[in-house]
């Protein structure tokens, strides 16, 4: 392979100038993982890193909009004042201690056995009826609200989106290179690269993600005046509850133990 070639040019950007990287560089930077970040960062002061956002927070909203509205018309929903009542008293907590009243919040509880719960951004939180039965009290379900909440404090949805769009444009990049016919076994080597990718910056991230939601969900829970060992018993019930799980490393969430340990760490540091 000769860096003499003609090189391709990738701009995520337009307001810079682009980036010119010959193939070996393409392809040694998507196996160490750089390629995806190299422009777009956005300092995030809640988790006191720099965040790769090719994505404004009223674009992000504006998906979650739809598909809040085509959720509601295919999920059903509860009207139990039991389940919405809980739901709203502790989400109301939980925003407060977030210090992100300032959106829309709207709390739906969804009628169903799963045990699932989310928060999209624009404030739309959603609860199975079978996760607010499984949780003992309100601290564990503080603990769920928390950590949900900390997904959109943390742009973790926009953040994933930056970073899969990215690499789609890594990996377009690297099968150009190959494709200019000097790299022997060219298709092998850029499955492998979308490999690389998957397990070394995608997942890896993904699990970053829910740790760092459940840091956040831990603080928030504790300024809203619930229990923060309870958010330990509800990853200890989950543990007892799930399945089987694939290999952490081939997950997107961590495994309980991991964030038990992350969890105890925290509270012991926040001198409960």
């Amino acid at each position: 392979m000769s860096d003499t070639d003609t090189r391709p040019v990738i701009t995520l950007d337009k307001s810079r100038a682009p980036i010119r990287m010959n193939r070996r560089q393409i392809l040694q930077g998507l196996a160490a993982g750089s390629v995806v970040a190299f422009t777009g960062c956005a300092y995030n002061p809640s988790l006191g890193r720099d965040q790769l956002m090719l994505v404004s927070e009223g674009q992000m909203a504006s998906l979650s909009a739809q598909a809040w509205s085509d959720l509601k018309k295919k999920q059903k929903i509860s009207r139990d004042p039991k389940y919405n009542n809980r739901l709203r008293n502790v989400g109301r907590k939980i925003v407060g201690a977030a210090n992100m009243q300032n959106q829309q919040w709207e709390y739906v509880a969804f009628e169903s056995k799963q045990k699932n719960a989310f928060v999209l951004p624009g404030g739309k939180v959603g609860f199975y009826t079978g996760m607010m039965d499984f949780v003992d009290n309100d601290a564990q379900l503080a603990a769920i609200m928390g950590h949900e909440v900390g997904h959109v404090r943390a742009r973790h949805g926009a953040e994933r989106y930056s970073q899969g769009l990215a690499s789609q444009v890594g990996m377009t990049a690297a099968q150009v290179a190959v494709s200019a016919g000097d790299v022997a076994y060219g298709g092998p080597l850029v499955a492998a690269l979308g490999l690389g990718l998957q397990f070394g910056v995608l997942l890896p991230y993904s699990r970053r993600h829910e740790l760092e939601a459940d840091s956040l969900g831990l603080t928030y829970m504790a300024k809203a005046g619930y229990n923060p060992h309870q958010s330990v018993a509800l990853w200890e019930k989950m543990d007892k509850a799930g399945g089987s799980r694939p290999p952490e490393f081939m997950s997107t969430h961590p495994d309980p133990r991991t964030r038990i340990a992350a969890l105890r760490t925290q509270i012991q540091q926040m001198g409960y």
